[in-house]
């Protein structure tokens, strides 16, 4: 896969620790679709190499010095310039509440450091195509722990509320991982209706990706933890 220019997947990898970045950076370069266009060691080093590299996705990591991933991430987020970057997080610990904070600012997903290699590599690929990666369980441990108790919608934001009924159901089950397809089979929706439904709540709601739809779902209690909604039809 490339991105849609036709040219390979632009990496840029930040991570405090060399020797990190050296073993994903070679990662990567057994991958015909995919190039590292930069490094960086800290999360200013990041929005800056996410700048001037034209990057696709950047790898990054949560704890880093000075500007730390999550800061970086909404950084990156909030440039006008860099709206086609996607950030993928990666962390220690899949407990670790920071990767709330970042999906928050505007992370397309994360994964556990320790991860095999074609899982990373798949998630680059599915950040880069647009889509949110959201590893199902570490997923649902983290956003039912962290944002079990509904927040106050943030100040300039829509929620829910300004989404017609069918779209408050597609929410619901963007929120609970499923994705296009599966959306369309449970709601007896064609998947072009249903992407379409998605595309249009993103705008409402003014987010980035379907990682942005899980966090307003969550934090406005439409969606509440442990309920599984909906399974998807039975085939005819």
């Amino acid at each position: 896969m490339t991105t849609g220019t036709g040219r390979p997947i632009r990496v840029l990898l930040a991570d405090d620790q060399q020797l990190v970045r050296a073993s994903f950076a070679l990662l990567l370069s057994s991958a015909p679709d995919m190039e590292v266009v930069g490094e960086a060691g800290d999360g200013a080093q990041a929005v800056a190499g996410a700048r001037s590299a034209r990057a696709d996705v950047v790898v990054m990591d949560i704890r880093m010095p000075g500007l730390d991933g999550i800061g970086a991430t909404r950084q990156i987020a909030a440039d006008p310039d860099l709206a086609g970057v996607r950030v993928l997080v990666l962390t220690t610990y899949d407990t670790d509440e920071y990767v709330v904070e970042a999906l928050r600012a505007g992370a397309s997903g994360f994964l556990v450091k320790d991860t095999r290699p074609a899982e990373l590599l798949a998630a680059i690929r599915t950040v880069a195509a647009g889509d949110a990666l959201l590893s199902p369980g570490p997923t649902a441990r983290l956003i039912a722990r962290v944002l079990a108790a509904p927040t106050a919608p943030r100040p300039g934001t829509a929620g829910p509320g300004d989404l017609t009924e069918r779209e408050r159901q597609v929410l619901a089950l963007v929120a609970r991982g499923l994705n296009n397809a599966e959306i369309a089979e449970t709601l007896a929706l064609s998947p072009l209706t249903a992407k379409t439904h998605v595309s249009r709540m993103m705008g409402k709601l003014g987010v980035r990706d379907r990682a942005q739809l899980v966090i307003v779902a969550y934090e406005s209690g439409l969606v509440v933890p442990g309920d599984r909604g909906p399974e998807p039809r039975d085939r005819p």
